[in-house]
């Protein structure tokens, strides 16, 4: 059995006060039997009439599970809910600002920060992955380290975006400070930038300076094209009918699996199990040409009918996109933005991103991307792939030069 749950109304003697943003409701606290390394889970709520259950697969392919189950107290919780960690050294740690983690599509707060070989072999982007990671090597570092945990692995950015700014005002009730420095990896890197460059719905929080240094990992920048450009491969292993078991949307309604056309506008890019992914989007054709050696390669970024597969092409979704809203919302010139990038296209088990520069998901030029960054603290390009940047030695390293540095 994980921990021994709180209410909250028995938190008054242990923490200060509630957190003034959002508005926020503390809904329960765990603070013992917790894996990996944290010392405490908290569950919050946005009571923000604007969040909204957001859908889950029906297979149980986006569902929270593991401990992250326990702490939201559901599989597939409702979208205002979010969890808060704590690592060890929150509250005594020797360097004066926070630092908020906060991970990207399909990850958790377990897997991106604190033991990447959660999943196992493969689950981190090689075989042998570690049991520790950022969380572990910031704390060490005497960093106060916390991390969200967001309930839907491919939600809404605004509800993201949103939560990023609940957790800052968390972090501050909890521990005193002005300011937060903000780690964000991928899809969560767009959203933190819709915080602190005020992308935001007329219900969301209004930038309030409190970030100091925000640290993108693997950003999509300038967006990303990368299931579009690779004809019917990523839709065969997220078709379940082909045996596709991955969490994320293809460029395809139709698809042949096993001889037979199957019909999957679910699993599109207009489907709702998916409603923050198509806010990434940016056409990368004019820039780096399109493999027309893959099967269905024109059909599926263009629109039409292929051998295999057919779908209505990129363009049908942009209208969604967020990227260059977010590029021409410039940040403010208090936050110090700082990229760090791959440029192994590497991946165990994916079909990666070789028609360009890349981490095997994004673009390097996507994620050096600067438009709209007002204070740029530079960017660093390792040799790693998109899903080592949270946890390999040199990508540590990094982050932690950066966030030691005045």
């Amino acid at each position: 059995m994980l921990g021994a749950m709180v209410l909250a109304l028995g938190l008054g003697a242990m923490l200060t006060g509630p957190a003034t943003a959002g508005p926020t409701t503390l809904e329960a606290t765990y603070s013992s039997g917790i894996q990996n390394g944290w010392v405490r889970v908290e569950r919050w709520r946005d009571t923000t009439s604007a969040f909204t259950q957001e859908a889950f697969p029906p297979d149980g392919r986006g569902d929270q599970t593991g401990q992250r189950a326990t702490f939201f107290a559901d599989a597939s919780p409702h979208s205002s809910k979010f969890l808060m960690y704590y690592a060890p050294g929150w509250n005594t740690g020797t360097r004066p600002v926070p630092v908020l983690l906060v991970h990207g599509a399909n990850q958790d707060a377990d897997i991106a920060w604190a033991d990447p070989n959660e999943a196992g072999p493969y689950g981190c982007g090689r075989y042998s992955c570690p049991s520790t990671g950022m969380m572990q090597s910031l704390s060490a570092a005497g960093h106060k380290v916390f991390a969200l945990g967001l309930p839907h692995k491919n939600g809404d950015g605004y509800f993201w975006s949103e939560q990023i700014a609940d957790a800052i005002a968390i972090i501050k009730s909890r521990t005193g400070a002005t300011q937060v420095d903000v780690v964000a990896w991928s899809k969560a890197a767009s959203n933190a930038r819709m915080y602190v460059s005020n992308v935001r719905r007329s219900w969301g929080t209004n930038y309030r300076g409190d970030v100091r240094r925000l640290v993108l990992l693997g950003s999509a920048n300038n967006g990303i094209d990368l299931s579009f450009r690779h004809g019917w491969t990523f839709s065969l292993v997220v078709y379940p009918e082909c045996g596709g078991v991955i969490n994320g949307p293809t460029p395809h309604d139709y698809l042949i699996c096993y001889g037979a056309w199957r019909e999957g506008a679910e699993w599109t890019y207009g489907s709702p199990y998916f409603p923050g992914s198509a806010q990434l989007l940016k056409r990368w054709d004019a820039t780096y040409a399109l493999p027309t050696y893959e099967q269905d390669w024109y059909t599926t970024f263009h629109g039409g009918q292929g051998f295999y597969s057919s779908g209505p092409g990129i363009n049908a979704y942009l209208g969604a996109s967020l990227v260059n809203t977010i590029r021409n919302a410039p940040s403010p010139s208090g936050v110090r933005i700082h990229n760090l990038c791959g440029n192994q296209n590497d991946i165990a088990l994916l079909h990666n991103e070789h028609t360009g520069p890349s981490d095997g998901v994004v673009f390097i030029q996507s994620c050096r991307d600067i438009v709209g960054v007002t204070n740029h603290g530079g960017s660093t390009t390792l040799a790693v792939n998109h899903l080592e940047l949270g946890w390999e030695a040199t990508a540590l390293t990094q982050v932690r030069s950066w966030l030691a540095a005045a």
